[in-house]
């Protein structure tokens, strides 16, 4: 028969072990709580304040005012100013701004005629993006241009990158950061934690091996792993989806090594950090969540709150992700994107020194 007297000294010996586990306990409040607030604050699919450039050739009053019609919107966040549309459209393949609006120099005549006023040139790769845009195609601008009867100005919009506005584009490059985000940290996360119950601590404490060369010989095995997974990741996208691959595949394969090497790190600063494998894998879900939602993959990072951004600005996951966006979407160079690349590196070399500054060659 059951003896509940019994059952009930285990339950409270269970709970006892748990409230000693900090960790533990701290992810069974955290975890949920996280989840909550990323899904019921920082999400947001009305995207808001994407950043545009404005080319006015028309140098006008009511260029101006139409700019300012299109900013009041709040659809849009006006960045940047450019003279030559050469240089905005450069700006594009950046990633420095979304989209473009073109006011021509005879845009009094053609308001005069009734005739299209400009173009909207915008980066087609994310479709939720595109999607807010195109909503600024048609614009009421009768009152402020003093017209006397009914009219809604029109612009011309040419979507660059993914013209069909397919969501494999945007979704096939994103899930490769997704994946090897997961794999890579969930590959290290363990490492040393593992060595520490196996027992295998002691044989190595006996080595001459250095603390950063177990790091760095932690991790190396994993790159090849991660250079795998891209090349099915990209290649089945290619072929099954049509995914366009416009940048160089050295360009790609630079900038993925970089993230693969600082999501390795990540999950060393973690093993390092957990005192069990069960921590190391509370502590993994704990940045995977963030990774995932705060990254841009879901969601656009410019309809998230100023401090949901803060947040995404610390992740290896959001910087790669603009990187493999920009090279393989929108053919653009490393250097292009120099500052998230700068990034990754020091995110790597940091996080490296903070892994072998945690790692003791001792057993206590």
């Amino acid at each position: 028969m059951l003896s509940w007297l019994r059952i009930k000294a285990i339950m409270i010996k269970e709970v006892r072990q748990l409230s000693r586990d900090r960790m533990t306990f701290g992810m069974i409040i955290m975890i949920p709580l996280i989840q909550l607030l990323l899904f019921g604050y920082a999400i947001n699919t009305e995207v808001r304040d994407i950043p545009v450039a404005v080319v006015d050739q028309s140098q006008s009053e009511v260029g101006r005012i139409i700019t300012e019609a299109v900013h009041v919107t709040q659809v849009v966040h006006i960045k940047q100013r450019y003279a030559t549309v050469q240089r905005a459209q450069q700006a594009i393949d950046e990633g420095t701004v979304k989209a473009v609006l073109i006011l021509p120099a005879d845009l009094t005549q053609r308001i005069a005629q009734r005739r299209i006023l400009g173009q909207w040139l915008v980066d087609g790769s994310d479709t939720m993006i595109s999607a807010s845009i195109l909503q600024l195609k048609n614009m009421p601008l009768d009152m402020l241009l003093n017209y006397q009867t009914q009219v809604t100005p029109t612009f011309e919009v040419a979507l660059f990158f993914n013209p069909e506005r397919q969501s494999s584009v945007n979704i096939v490059p994103g899930l490769l950061a997704v994946i090897l985000t997961m794999t890579m940290i969930l590959f290290t996360s363990a490492a040393v934690v593992r060595e520490k119950e196996r027992g295998n601590m002691e044989l190595l404490i006996t080595t001459p091996i250095k603390p950063i060369e177990l790091m760095l010989a932690k991790i190396l095995p994993y790159v090849l792993v991660g250079l795998i997974q891209v090349a099915i990741i990209l290649g089945l996208g290619y072929w099954v989806f049509h995914v366009p691959i416009n940048g160089s595949i050295i360009q790609i394969l630079l900038g993925t090594l970089l993230f693969i090497l600082a999501s390795l790190t990540l999950g060393l600063i973690i093993s390092t950090r957990a005192q069990s494998q069960l921590q190391a894998m509370q502590m993994t879900i704990f940045i995977l969540l963030p990774s995932i939602l705060l990254s841009g993959f879901m969601f656009p990072y410019e309809g998230m709150p100023e401090l949901a951004q803060w947040i995404a600005e610390v992740l290896p996951a959001t910087h790669f992700m603009r990187v493999i966006r920009g090279v393989v979407l929108r053919g653009a160079d490393l250097l292009d994107l120099w500052r998230d690349v700068i990034w990754l590196i020091g995110f790597t070399l940091i996080g490296l020194f903070i892994a072998t500054l945690g790692f003791k060659k001792s057993l206590d």
